[in-house]
C-alpha cells in the first residue's frame, strides 16, 4: 500500500534528513512512528502524502507516485497534521463542505465520534473552539472518511486525559483490515494499546519498522532486582517498581512489548537493534 524506494531528502544538501530509506507498509495495522525531536517524522508523513518531494528515490501509495497527487489517491488518503486548519464553519457546514471529496464518508459515523467526544449537537464554529475541541472535530472527520490510508501527526497532543481515553476507543472503532494508520508520536503511553507495529527512525535511517510480535521474539522486556549475571543486556533502567531491562530474546520467551523501553534501547545500542532487525 505505501513503499519507499532508496528515498533521500534534505532542506540542504549538507545535511539531508534521510537517506536512502527504503520502507513498505501494508494495510490493516496502526504503525507508531517513532523518533527524538527533529529527526524528520513529520517530514516523512509528508513525504509519503506527496506534500514534500524527495530529492531521490521514490515514495508510493497504491503503486503510483505520491508527490502526483492524483485525484484516486487523495480521495483514499487524509493527513491530520500537528497544526489544524480550522475554518469559522461550524461543524456541519464543515462536512457539508468536505465529505463530498471522499466517496467513502460516512454521516452516521461521524455523528458517532463526535457522541464519543461530546460534541453531539455542538453549534460553534471551529475556529472559536479550543484547541483539543477543533481536534476532536478535525480527527472525527478524518476518521469517518474512512480512507485506506490515515496519517495523524502528535494526534494526541492538546487533548485532556479524559479524551485521550475516547481517541483510542474511537480509533478502535475505526480500525480494519484494509486500513493502513501511521501515528507519530512522542507520547507512546497514550497510543500503546493501539499500535501494533513500530517504525523507529534515528540519524537519517530506519532503525526497526516490524510488528510488535516480531520485536517481542527478538527482544526481552522484563523487570528484575538486580541486572548482575544478565547476559545480552541492552539496555536498563531504575524505578521504583525495579529495573526494566531490554534484552535478546535469546529464549524466545513470552513477553509484552514497552515501547518506551524499545525506544531507550534503540537509541543506546543501534548497532545492535540494525543487526536484530537487519531489513532496514
Amino acid at each position: 500500500m505505501i513503499q519507499l524506494k532508496d528515498v533521500t531528502f534534505g532542506y540542504t544538501k549538507i545535511a539531508p534528513v534521510f537517506k536512502d530509506l527504503n520502507l513498505e507498509l501494508a494495510g490493516g495495522h496502526i504503525y507508531g512512528l517513532l523518533g527524538k525531536n527533529g529527526v524528520g517524522k513529520t517530514t516523512l508523513m509528508k513525504i509519503i502524502a506527496g506534500l514534500r518531494f524527495a530529492n531521490s528515490g521514490t515514495a508510493e501509495i497504491f503503486g503510483e507516485p505520491s508527490y502526483k497527487r492524483s485525484p484516486a489517491m487523495l480521495q483514499d488518503l487524509y493527513f491530520v497534521g500537528e497544526e489544524m486548519y480550522a475554518p469559522a464553519l461550524t461543524i456541519r457546514q464543515y462536512v457539508d463542505t468536505f465529505a463530498p471529496f471522499y466517496p467513502n464518508f460516512s454521516r452516521e459515523q461521524m455523528d458517532a465520534y463526535l457522541e464519543q467526544f461530546e460534541l453531539t449537537g455542538c453549534t460553534q464554529r471551529i475556529s472559536a473552539m479550543s484547541h483539543g475541541q477543533k481536534k476532536k472535530v478535525i480527527i472525527s472527520f478524518a476518521l469517518a472518511t474512512n480512507v485506506k490510508v490515515l496519517l495523524m501527526d502528535e494526534p494526541t497532543n492538546g487533548l485532556d486525559i479524559p479524551s485521550k481515553s475516547m481517541f483510542r476507543k474511537v480509533m478502535a472503532m475505526a480500525a480494519d483490515q484494509e486500513r493502513l494508520f501511521i501515528l507519530s508520536t512522542h507520547q507512546v503511553r497514550d497510543l500503546h494499546s493501539l499500535i501494533d507495529s513500530i517504525i523507529l527512525l534515528d540519524g537519517g535511517e530506519i532503525l526497526l519498522a516490524e510488528p510488535n510480535e516480531v520485536i517481542t521474539d527478538k527482544l526481552l522486556f522484563k523487570v528484575v532486582d538486580s541486572t548482575e549475571g544478565m547476559t545480552n543486556l541492552l539496555y536498563a533502567e531504575d524505578t521504583l517498581r525495579g529495573i526494566y531491562t531490554v534484552s535478546e530474546n535469546v529464549n524466545h520467551e513470552e513477553c509484552k512489548l514497552d515501547i518506551e523501553l524499545l525506544f531507550n534501547a534503540a537509541i543506546s545500542n543501534k548497532k545492535k537493534i540494525k543487526e536484530l532487525f537487519s531489513n532496514y
